[in-house]
């Protein structure tokens, strides 16, 4: 059987390069072009025409069967509605450039399990609990999966979205204002006081982006396999399903730096945009989850040894 042209749309952030590096043997990696993210206009004309082109090297190379894997997106909680209507838009384009009959297409989208249950307020959440956004960005992610799911029926290709807890590891961009295990890393190899703008008792799911990976190939080859080439949407919360407080995180780093990471606790507005307890659980096929995970020091040792080499490397 052939193999998917899988194209990864933000291959150079931090869940786009890791599915990369897992694709193996389950799909053929399609060299989409450099997307210039900061000029709307322009990445959207070249995202329309990186899809076209998606599935006519598909029908050549691949016995037609092609997937996107949508790991785009710079937004955070504390986004401007500009800079998020520009990602909306630049995901319009690309599903533009598809057929309007998706045979032998597969469709990802990354979303954020954080963004859209922060309202809701009955942890822990699954795929069955209503959505209740507190900020834009939150807004946006439902406006991304609906704009998918919208397109998926019509066109009757097969869609997954998958709601992702807090991702961490190796690769995380530190100039985005998000990032827990990340900032705390770098500010100890910096030997600096990190800022926590939460408080210690809030709970969050931190889900290591190599298993994030493997979930979101796993659950394409699941898609696929039940689609039967119709437009099938499947929503799926990708977490560890293991909530810690940020006062557990910083005791399993202190274990990892051999000392205590200096803090400093303050508040932010953006606080209020987020909830205290983003516990996770997902009932969407649950034997995909059925898997060992990489356990949380050995996630923080791995992201603290990454972190550590690309600063050598600034360096010189």
């Amino acid at each position: 059987m052939n193999l998917p042209l899988t194209w990864v749309v933000g291959a150079g952030g931090l869940l786009g390069r890791h599915v990369v590096e897992r694709l193996g043997g389950r799909g053929v990696l399609f060299e989409g072009p450099r997307v210039p993210w900061s000029e709307p206009e322009p990445a959207q004309a070249v995202l329309a025409d990186a899809a076209a082109r998606l599935v006519a090297e598909a029908s050549e190379r691949a016995g037609g069967r092609w997937q996107v894997v949508w790991c785009a997106g710079a937004g955070v909680t504390g986004a401007t509605k500009e800079s998020l209507d520009d990602e909306l838009a630049a995901l319009a384009a690309a599903l533009g450039g598809l057929p309007d009959q998706g045979r032998g297409g597969a469709f990802f989208l990354s979303s954020s399990a954080g963004g859209v249950y922060a309202g809701v307020g009955n942890p822990p959440y699954s795929e069955e609990s209503p959505v209740k956004p507190l900020a834009a960005y939150g807004f946006a992610k439902l406006e991304a999966e609906r704009m998918v799911a919208d397109w998926a029926r019509r066109t009757a290709t097969p869609a997954l979205i998958g709601r992702i807890a807090n991702l961490y590891g190796p690769g995380q961009n530190l100039a985005k204002a998000q990032g827990l295990v990340s900032q705390l890393c770098a500010a100890f190899l910096q030997r600096r006081p990190s800022h926590i703008w939460s408080s210690l008792d809030t709970l969050r799911d931190y889900l290591y982006v190599t298993d994030c990976a493997d979930l979101v190939l796993d659950g394409l080859d699941r898609l696929r396999a039940e689609a039967s080439g119709g437009g099938l949407v499947v929503t799926k919360i990708l977490a560890s399903g293991q909530a810690l407080t940020i006062g557990s995180v910083l005791g399993d780093l202190r274990l990892v730096f051999k000392k205590r990471p200096p803090i400093v606790l303050g508040a932010s507005p953006a606080s209020g945009l987020q909830a205290r307890d983003l516990s996770m659980r997902s009932v969407v096929w649950p034997e995909l989850d059925a898997r060992p995970s990489t356990p949380f020091a050995v996630g923080v040792q791995r992201t603290l040894n990454d972190l550590q080499r690309r600063l050598l490397e600034a360096s010189g």
